[in-house]
């Protein structure tokens, strides 16, 4: 009997593709589209509605000549994603809406409902690779960089569970780009074309500040720019030029680094006004509307409590830069549960902090406080509430979230 395999199909190319080769493989394919966003407030208008993603995903289910069927997650979406990034910028923090998209929806919700329709697996169209080897007697599943380099989605899903690692195929997740477009293009796919998504997960391109606004009351603060040659600056390099690569670092050293600079108003400038201090993320540039700089401004910190932007003068601020980040200890996930370290361990990893960021080399301390990843080199813009990811080579190990 054919192993049941649903699709999550998005009106996109790559879903479309997945289909089309599960089909080929000689499974008994389903395709499912979830809308998951009603609400167009802060939409940009003309981005991705998902009419037409509805259509594609129909258009697409007809010419492979599988079943299509139709489910409304929006409520699922609004209350364990949406809800939860308002929530999130409220504090101060910056989520990542996507890894938990498909962790709350793609592989839960919509998981869930692609059993009901008899599912042996759930298909997407990420650029990822899933691969099972025998641990201990044991079927333990991989989660693997996706072959094409410049398309690799593995950190979206970095916190999945091996549960949810059995029931997922990522079929394209072995193809360059370049290689899908063509395929669907050969198999004469409406998507074939079709340019790729954008923006929020399920909610696509918005204007952050309107969209946030549906929540989070707009209130005027001051913005402060902090010079290059801030106390603190001094202090923390001599830390850290401190650091042995041979020695490990003790708990106050480890503490110390992944400490965000703490500023106050009266050790910079005023240079103007904004209009919440919740709208705006570390390392940002843009909507500050302060000119007359030898060079940009960016966020160096913010202050949600007293309503404050820190600013600094050039992409090489020493602001924008720390060695250390910090993450509670239970926010601290692993994919593969029988690599995970306990407290008083730590290894080296290559690390991710943001999609696309070119893996950095560190070491991951666990202590009973929780994790600390050192860095081998400053890193740009570290952000509460965005994850950090974990890889040994081609395979993601483990994430958590951003605390400090």
């Amino acid at each position: 009997m054919k192993k049941r395999v649903v699709v999550g199909l998005s009106g996109g190319v790559d879903s479309s593709v997945a289909a089309y080769l599960l089909k080929e493989q000689g499974y008994d394919v389903v395709g499912l589209f979830m809308r998951n966003w009603h609400d167009t407030t802060g939409t940009l208008e003309g981005d991705c509605p998902w009419y037409d993603d509805h259509m594609f995903a129909e258009l697409t289910a007809k010419k492979l000549d599988i079943p299509f069927h139709f489910i409304d997650l929006s409520d699922e979406y609004r209350r364990r994603v949406v809800d939860y990034m308002f929530a999130e910028y409220g504090r101060g923090r910056t989520p990542n809406p996507d890894v938990l998209c498909n962790r709350e929806i793609k592989f839960d919700a919509f998981l869930k409902a692609a059993l009901n329709l008899g599912a042996d697996y759930v298909a997407t169209g990420h650029y990822c690779r899933r691969e099972d080897i025998q641990v201990g007697g044991q079927t333990v599943h991989r989660l693997l960089a996706g072959s094409d380099p410049n398309k690799d989605q593995s950190y979206f899903l970095c916190q999945l569970t091996q549960e949810q690692l059995s029931r997922a195929l990522f079929p394209v997740g072995h193809l360059l780009k370049p290689e899908v477009r063509r395929i669907a293009a050969e198999q004469k796919l409406a998507t074939a074309q079709r340019k790729d998504s954008q923006g929020i997960c399920f909610v696509g391109k918005v204007d952050l500040p309107v969209f946030l606004q549906q929540q989070l009351k707009a209130r005027d603060g001051e913005i402060i720019e902090i010079p290059t040659d801030w106390n603190g600056y001094a202090h923390y390099e001599e830390i850290t030029n401190e650091l042995s690569e041979n020695t490990v670092p003790s708990p106050e050293i480890l503490e110390f680094l992944a400490t965000p600079y703490l500023y106050r108003p009266e050790e910079g400038t005023l240079e103007g006004h904004h209009h919440g201090a919740h709208f705006f993320t570390i390392g940002q540039r843009k909507g500050l509307q302060v000119g007359g700089k030898a060079e940009p401004l960016f966020v160096i910190a913010t202050d949600v409590q007293r309503n404050i932007l820190y600013v600094g003068q050039g992409q090489h601020h020493p602001g924008l830069y720390r060695r250390a980040l910090f993450i509670l200890p239970e926010e601290l996930h692993w994919i593969r549960p029988d690599l995970a370290l306990s407290p008083g361990t730590h290894r080296r990893f290559q690390f991710r902090i943001r999609y696309r960021q070119p893996l950095q080399g560190g070491t991951l301390y666990i202590t009973p406080q929780g994790g600390y990843i050192l860095f081998d080199q400053p890193q740009r813009g570290v952000t509460a509430g965005q994850f950090a990811a974990w890889y040994d080579g081609e395979e993601l190990i483990g994430s958590g979230v951003i605390h400090r």
